[in-house]
């Protein structure tokens, strides 16, 4: 059973919210770990945390999950803030549903997945580590996979950490190419673990200092669109930082790298 508290752990969020929003990282999710969430025995379970004022994110991952990775798959939509848990009711229906909850997850048994997007980033850095491993420790293993990470109002840009039970795997850079001026515009969606970071000396800084390089570099190629010149940008930056993927990710205005080649000084070596 999952852990039960008297009250909520965290605080409320803004609770802004937009259809589409998550698209990026949900379409991430079915591609790249929809096979780990077809090898369970039991339907997974994923934990839309903080999902705002209005339920889309919610109905949105619980389709995309059914339809691009497991026919199986439920979402539970958790909140902070009862009264939209109450406005979210009228759009419960077979594999979806609505609680009253916190960190502390209040579902029956572990989750497949837990998606935090712009939750952590109103509270301080010095408390992300002790949210991810509360978080974590929810999590069905060695599988279970939690997403937390930011986003811009419309869903064009994204930078999201994936952790497993274990404690963090990857970050991964996402963008609609055609808004993209610079890779490191997206400095302004890091998480909170990195956000501070990327000033001189910290690994998440001297990445985004690479990556534009690496774009300007491939300058030549945007005659043939942003997406080719993405593509170069990426591979070219493969032979310096650890990328987790490849072209089939980077077509689609992504880029994965390992989590411990950009951890904070002071992290790195460490689980969540």
């Amino acid at each position: 059973m999952a852990p039960r508290t008297t009250r909520p752990v965290g605080t409320p969020t803004r609770g802004t919210t937009n259809p589409n929003r998550l698209r990026r990282m949900d379409r991430w999710i079915a591609a790249v770990h929809g096979s780990a969430l077809r090898r369970a025995d039991a339907p997974p379970v994923a934990v839309d945390l903080g999902y705002g004022a209005a339920p889309w994110t919610a109905v949105e991952l619980l389709d995309r999950l059914r339809r691009d990775a497991d026919p199986r798959a439920r979402v539970v939509g958790v909140e902070i803030d009862p009264a939209r848990v109450a406005a979210a009711l009228p759009y419960v229906r077979d594999g979806l549903s609505f609680a009253h909850g916190g960190f502390e997850v209040p579902v029956d048994g572990p989750v497949s997945l837990i998606r935090a997007a712009n939750v952590l980033r109103q509270y301080d850095e010095d408390q992300v580590r002790a949210v991810w491993e509360r978080l974590c420790g929810r999590l069905a293993g060695p599988d279970g996979l939690l997403v937390e990470g930011t986003c811009d109002e419309v869903g064009r840009r994204h930078v999201w950490v994936a952790l497993g039970p274990e404690g963090p795997r990857t970050v991964t850079f996402a963008t609609r190419l055609g808004s993209l001026d610079r890779p490191s515009d997206l400095a302004e969606r890091l998480p909170k673990a990195l956000i501070h970071r990327n000033v001189p000396g910290e690994a998440v800084h001297d990445f985004l200092r690479d990556f534009d390089r690496a774009w300007a570099a491939a300058a030549p190629y945007a005659s043939l669109g942003a997406r080719q010149r993405w593509i170069v940008t990426a591979s070219a930056l493969s032979a310096r930082w650890p990328l987790s993927d490849g072209p089939g990710r980077w077509r689609q205005g992504e880029l994965t790298v390992r989590w411990d080649a950009l951890a904070p000084r002071g992290w790195r070596g460490a689980g969540a």
